[in-house]
């Protein structure tokens, strides 16, 4: 299967080109970039050297010789894409956040009328896996929403708060250089931002509705001094106490056969490269804390927008990312 990566300069293009020289069924055969066009992917991407001989190409979407497309452009860009590459029978996968919320909502949080609304499956295999598969189109979920959403999934319906307390590397911000990216701001320290007010608090309040949850949500987000990672902290308040016994049930049962769930301690340096969330929950009285770990790039980004695709396409959802995390 021919796969284009449509924005594929960025450290989640370099991730889906790593990612799916594994997989068994899909090349990438184009890489477009704007500004890089005729330059070699591994002059962007070096540590790509050896495994491709691809430039970066910047087709139109009349002349895309394609089967599926993965959109790794900024928000808001890929609502001029999506319709004219399905139009042409191009599936696709957007790694943007143009598709993950109601139209109302999105532009609301996004600050932007959205000029091509349509409804797609929300794509957190866990959880809406029927809705993407045979589907020509896929919105990837944000990387916090992934693993909060993963954390608090299985006791959503039991909880009437759930806070969320996440801190992530620095990959996360994209690889445009800023003053908050910039060394000395970031090394030795912990950085809260954006407290009560980040886009991506819509998609957990999204998620947990949709899971029958009546819960009021809240996140707030800190960079910390790291490249690759998200571990998150959840407060989960009950209606009810439970036991830890029944609470590690619960968790056992909902996640039974995931591939890429492992309810073990989360440690970010043990799912660093790869597509796994690791989860572990521990109550006291009507609180459970669960922390869950994922990598931002992966899980919450390229590997999951390739677990989407396989599911789309009718591939062995691992195809392409049975490989362990980068521990130590």
């Amino acid at each position: 299967m021919k796969i284009a990566i449509i924005g594929a300069s960025g450290y989640a293009g370099g991730d889906l080109i790593r990612l799916l020289l594994a997989h068994s069924s899909a090349e990438v055969t184009c890489a477009t970039s704007r500004k890089l066009a005729g330059k070699p992917v591994d002059s962007v991407h070096p540590h790509l050297k050896g495994f491709t001989r691809l430039c970066f190409e910047n087709p139109s979407i009349d002349t895309l010789d394609a089967d599926l497309a993965f959109l790794a452009v900024p928000h808001t860009a890929a609502m001029t894409y999506a319709g004219p590459l399905l139009e042409r029978g191009i599936k696709v996968v957007d790694l943007s956040a143009d598709y993950r919320l109601p139209k109302d909502t999105f532009e609301k949080v996004y600050g932007v009328p959205h000029t091509d609304y349509f409804e797609a499956p929300y794509g957190l295999p866990e959880l809406h896996r029927d809705q993407c598969r045979g589907a020509d189109f896929v919105s990837n979920p944000g990387c916090f929403p992934t693993g909060a959403t993963l954390a608090a999934a299985p006791l959503a319906t039991f909880a009437h708060t759930i806070i969320y307390d996440s801190k992530t590397g620095v990959s996360g911000a994209g690889d445009n250089p800023s003053a908050v990216t910039h060394y000395p701001n970031v090394g030795d320290n912990v950085t809260p931002y954006k407290w009560t007010s980040h886009r991506h608090l819509a998609e957990m309040e999204l998620e947990a509705g949709r899971l029958g949850s009546k819960a009021k949500v809240y996140f707030t987000p800190h960079l910390v001094p790291v490249n690759r990672g998200i571990l998150t902290t959840a407060h989960i308040l009950l209606d009810e106490p439970m036991s830890q016994g029944e609470v590690e049930q619960l968790f056992q049962r909902y996640y039974q056969g995931e591939p890429f769930i492992r309810y073990q301690m989360p440690v970010l340096a043990a799912v660093r490269g790869s597509n796994f969330c690791d989860i572990r929950a521990e109550i006291e009285g009507d609180r459970v804390v669960v922390v869950s770990a994922i990598d931002n790039l992966v899980k919450g980004a390229s590997g999951q927008a390739i677990q989407n695709m396989n599911i789309m396409c009718g591939f062995d959802e691992r195809d392409g990312l049975m490989s362990p995390g980068l521990l130590p």
